[in-house]
């Protein structure tokens, strides 16, 4: 699949023409013809962290490493500083194994509740929202030019999305310039990819902003928080309890991101609007990717 021009290399992209990631079936238009169409694949993984059962999420399959490391990272249960030993796939089994040096705090904790009372470990949301208060976003600039560019870039970069439809996709981004770009089913999958991408390569938050398809949910927006990153767009919309923590931990929000029009929910005060909306075209219908409006 070719690329335009003036879209840059990505440190990691979307490969749609990758194989088990998509698959052709035939079905039915609405005038009664046979057509052909892509369909993405969807598979479960189980993600254990050493010799403990954590989750099993419902994935594209792709880069599975990253999003356990992620998926842990962003729930708490693998700190910053954690020597990982080990990250094994088996595609046979769908499973992910990550290895520690020593015992995490998750599983102390896990140790310590089934000793004690015999209760589980409590929500993961609820495991989430502890680290709130230790949370401490650097106060990023954001310029308007930067978002039309990055929303016009991303559009049009060729992924599954523009290939076959129901996926999310999230991208880590400095400046207008995207980083690193994740699909997947579940926006959150999306967004725990970059988290384990960002923990295996030693990547820094404080000049990053993260750009999602998906809506800008409380989780949405606590993920983003605890992992350093001071800006979240996307192009869908909002839900009132995640623009309240986005405005609790100082995090800039910006929704609805749809050619020249965006809305900013948290944060315009660090926002720089440095171009005439005006002068940007609307997006062209053929890369207009779908998003709730909410």
């Amino acid at each position: 699949m070719t690329k335009p021009d003036d879209i840059p290399a990505y440190i990691i992209a979307p490969d749609p023409d990758a194989p088990r990631l998509t698959r052709a079936l035939t079905g039915v238009d609405h005038e009664g013809r046979a057509c052909d169409i892509s369909v993405v694949e969807e598979r479960p993984l189980t993600i254990f962290l050493n010799g403990h059962e954590i989750v099993t999420a419902m994935t594209i399959g792709d880069y599975p490493e990253y999003l356990a490391l992620g998926f842990l990272r962003n729930q708490g249960m693998l700190a910053a500083d954690e020597t990982v030993t080990g990250v094994d796939y088996d595609e046979d089994l769908e499973t992910v194994v990550v290895r520690t040096q020593s015992q995490t705090t998750y599983e102390e904790k896990l140790k310590k509740k089934t000793r004690t009372s015999g209760c589980a470990v409590g929500t993961v949301f609820g495991d989430m929202m502890e680290g709130l208060d230790k949370v401490s976003l650097p106060p990023l600039e954001v310029r308007s030019s930067d978002l039309y560019r990055l929303a016009s870039v991303i559009n049009r970069t060729p992924s599954l999305y523009l290939q076959a439809g129901a996926i999310h996709g999230t991208v880590l981004c400095q400046g207008d310039r995207p980083l690193v770009y994740m699909e997947d089913v579940g926006r959150h999958n999306a967004v725990d990819k970059i988290a384990g991408w960002m923990f295996s390569e030693r990547v820094g938050a404080d000049d990053k902003l993260l750009y999602t398809t998906g809506r800008l949910t409380s989780e949405m927006v606590i993920k983003t928080a605890l992992m350093g990153i001071p800006a979240l767009a996307s192009r869908s919309g909002f839900t009132a309890w995640g623009v309240e923590i986005a405005r609790q931990v100082g995090l800039t929000l910006i929704g609805r991101m749809r050619g020249r029009r965006f809305v900013c929910l948290s944060g315009d005060e660090r926002l720089v609007r440095d171009v005439d909306p005006d002068s940007i075209p609307e997006e062209d219908k053929k890369h207009r990717r779908k998003g709730a409006p909410g």
